[in-house]
């Protein structure tokens, strides 16, 4: 039996714009794509900035959830053989690239309200927190490790795909709010920053600690084995500036993938990425896996790690078991070895890059906010309030390893939690999400855009050559749709 729509919830509503109810934050993707058509990039921008918060990084980096809930790609489907949605990432950083000088009309710091909020760690989630309540009036407090505010976005994306120009830019219209930054201050103790006065505490420290292999030959290894995530940091930071000729890239995610391109950059003629799962299964992006292919970089799936093979003491090679994967009696599917010889090869380094961690060695056990069976904080889903009320948790630090966006959403989720507890009110009473509903109807026959749609195939991004991007890791890979271009790939959405 179908029941009636519930015409009351306004979600029922929100999502008929697939692709802005698809993104965590929201983003109200058909406004900033008729803006940019119409030639009007500095709109866009804003638009794109009050959501997502970083249009400039995230049009170069996102996961783009927006994408395959384009309705574009569902009408192809059913008309032609390779249906593609709609750029609308891309577009983002059209609209980045070309807004010129924004600052006058970006926000003020509020008239101080007497509150101050400490983030910890300066990463997406804690820079949209300080973002949004520093308008409000509240005093926000960053406080981070390294130099610079970015967190992840500035140590674990190569240059070659975000040009630290946009993170220093992006970071910078936040920090401009009035938020003070507390740069090289790691905070060593929770217990310690509650006695300091602050009303709030937002804990966006990110899921710090790359996954290692307990493998055979670990040990002997060690001097040129490196945990993924610890040695884009390192590279991002200009400590590593080399790598072996032949180089091996265990595990199957987007941090794989930018291992496996920076590996080539740096010295490595011979790198190969080598994954347990089947292609297909892998966690990293498609358009990710591509641009490594595109790299000559080959990707070996269903080869399960074994041992690192040495002669005395230096690493030589690798050993894998060959596996396949199939389904057990109840449907759930499982790797089992394929009987085919273990397969050897050779490589001077290993890069491990099978998944991240979450680590809080600075959260004492007794100082209120309570963890879970798996040493991860117990937080509520809605509010991101952990058991110690004024304590709030955040992007990687709340739920585990997602993206640049889903950190973006748990920040603005954040923020309105604690202005709500601040101001004596419930932090349950949600406000209804950030999506824009409005008519472009202006006559019985005039809309206020053109709406004769483009039969056109999805345009291409063009690349700066090989020869020059491989040359040099800082060199930007993408060079981004020209004006011309970005028109012809808005007049591709449906709406």
């Amino acid at each position: 039996m179908v029941r009636p729509t519930d015409i009351r919830v306004p979600d029922y509503f929100h999502k008929v714009v697939d692709c802005q109810w698809a993104c965590p934050a929201h983003t109200p993707v058909p406004e900033y794509i008729r803006l940019i058509a119409a030639g009007r990039y500095a709109d866009a921008y804003l638009v794109n900035w009050k959501s997502n918060v970083f249009p400039g990084v995230l049009g170069r980096t996102c996961d783009r959830p927006c994408e395959p809930a384009c309705r574009r790609g569902r009408v192809e489907e059913n008309n032609g053989a390779s249906p593609e949605p709609v750029a609308i990432c891309r577009l983002k950083r059209v609209a980045a690239d070309n807004k010129g000088d924004i600052t006058a009309r970006l926000p003020r710091a509020g008239t101080p309200n007497g509150r101050r909020i400490a983030c910890v760690g300066a990463g997406p989630a804690s820079l949209t927190v300080a973002r949004d309540l520093a308008p409000l009036g509240y005093q926000v407090t960053v406080f981070d490790g390294e130099a610079k505010a970015g967190g992840f976005i500035r140590t674990q994306i190569p240059r070659f795909r975000l040009p630290e120009s946009v993170i220093d830019e992006e970071t910078g219209y936040i920090l401009g709010l009035g938020v003070e930054f507390r740069s090289g201050e790691r905070i060593d103790s929770l217990k310690q920053l509650l006695t300091q006065g602050y009303d709030a505490i937002f804990v966006g420290c990110g899921a710090p600690r790359g996954r290692d292999l307990n493998l055979p030959g670990r040990q002997e290894c060690a001097a040129n084995i490196h945990i993924g995530i610890d040695w884009l940091a390192s590279v991002s930071f200009g400590h590593v500036d080399t790598i072996g000729r032949r180089v091996i890239v265990l595990g199957g995610g987007n941090t794989a993938m930018d291992c496996c391109r920076s590996a080539r950059r740096l010295g490595g003629d011979e790198v190969k990425v080598l994954v347990r799962s089947g292609f297909d299964e892998m966690k990293a992006s498609p358009w990710e896996k591509e641009d490594a292919q595109h790299e000559g970089i080959p990707i070996l799936d269903y080869h399960v790690p074994k041992a690192f093979l040495h002669e005395n003491g230096r690493l030589t090679a690798m050993q894998f078991e060959r596996v396949r994967a199939e389904r057990d009696a109840k449907g759930r599917r499982q790797l089992v070895p394929s009987g085919e010889p273990d397969v050897i090869v050779p490589c001077d380094d290993v890069l491990v890059a099978v998944g991240q961690e979450n680590a809080f060695p600075w959260i004492e056990r007794d100082s209120g906010v309570a963890f879970d069976e798996w040493g991860m904080p117990v937080v509520d889903k809605a509010t991101f309030q952990s058991s110690l009320p004024q304590v709030f948790f955040g992007g990687d630090a709340a739920f585990g390893p997602k993206n640049i966006i889903w950190a973006v959403a748990h920040g603005h989720d954040a923020a309105v939690s604690i202005d709500k507890l601040l101001n004596g009110e419930d932090v349950h009473e949600r406000p209804p999400p950030m999506v824009t509903l409005m008519s472009q109807k202006m006559g019985i026959h005039e809309w206020s855009y053109d709406n004769e749609v483009s039969p056109d195939d999805r345009y291409k991004v063009p690349w700066a050559p090989s020869e020059t991007t491989l040359a040099n890791i800082k060199v930007e890979v993408e060079l981004g749709f020209d004006a011309a271009t970005a028109l012809k790939e808005t007049q591709r959405c449906l709406n």
